[in-house]
């Protein structure tokens, strides 16, 4: 699977009342996460397209909608490894913090590392919170429940405008 795949989650409880479909982009290299995120994501309420790269290159490209991913879907919401191939998640997560047209979109650290130092520097980059993967399926599942609760049903997040980031 790559970036231009997308799998799509759950529905409008009422088709005439569309509800904002979410896209959230999964930066992740792990097939098995990945798997479990996918599974996560269809049992919500919330509709959501769920778009994957596996490395923080790939990642990039897709953001900054270059070469094949020119129409790529801009994310509402980041959901970012740490430790990527090709470029390390710290380094995707400083990219898209200093870039105007990406700052905005929250990215959400989530990661196998309980390291000091990473936690630090996550948030010192602006993440938008951290949070541990658990080995356990189903802890790893009730996490990503309530990274949904709390993202994709309390927060508000940013607008969107043509695709493009509110201004």
């Amino acid at each position: 699977m790559n970036a231009t795949s997308i799998c799509q989650a759950g529905e409008a409880r009422n088709p005439a009342e569309m509800e904002r479909v979410i896209e959230i982009l999964l930066v992740e290299d792990n097939q098995g996460d990945i798997r479990l995120c996918q599974e996560a994501l269809k049992r919500s309420e919330i509709p959501t397209n769920l778009s994957v790269a596996r490395d923080g290159v790939e990642a990039l490209t897709f953001l900054n909608r270059k070469d094949r991913y020119a129409d790529a879907p801009r994310p509402d919401m980041i959901l970012l490894d740490l430790n990527l191939p090709k470029k390390d998640g710290r380094e995707v997560l400083a990219e898209i913090k200093t870039s105007d047209n990406l700052k905005s979109i929250p990215v959400i650290i989530l990661t196998t590392s309980r390291a000091r130092d990473d936690i630090i520097m996550s948030y010192n980059l602006h993440a938008n919170s951290y949070i541990t993967k658990s080995i356990n399926f189903k802890q790893f599942i009730k996490v990503l429940r309530s990274v949904e609760d709390f993202w994709l049903e309390t927060a508000t997040l940013p607008p969107r405008r043509n695709g493009k980031e509110a201004m």
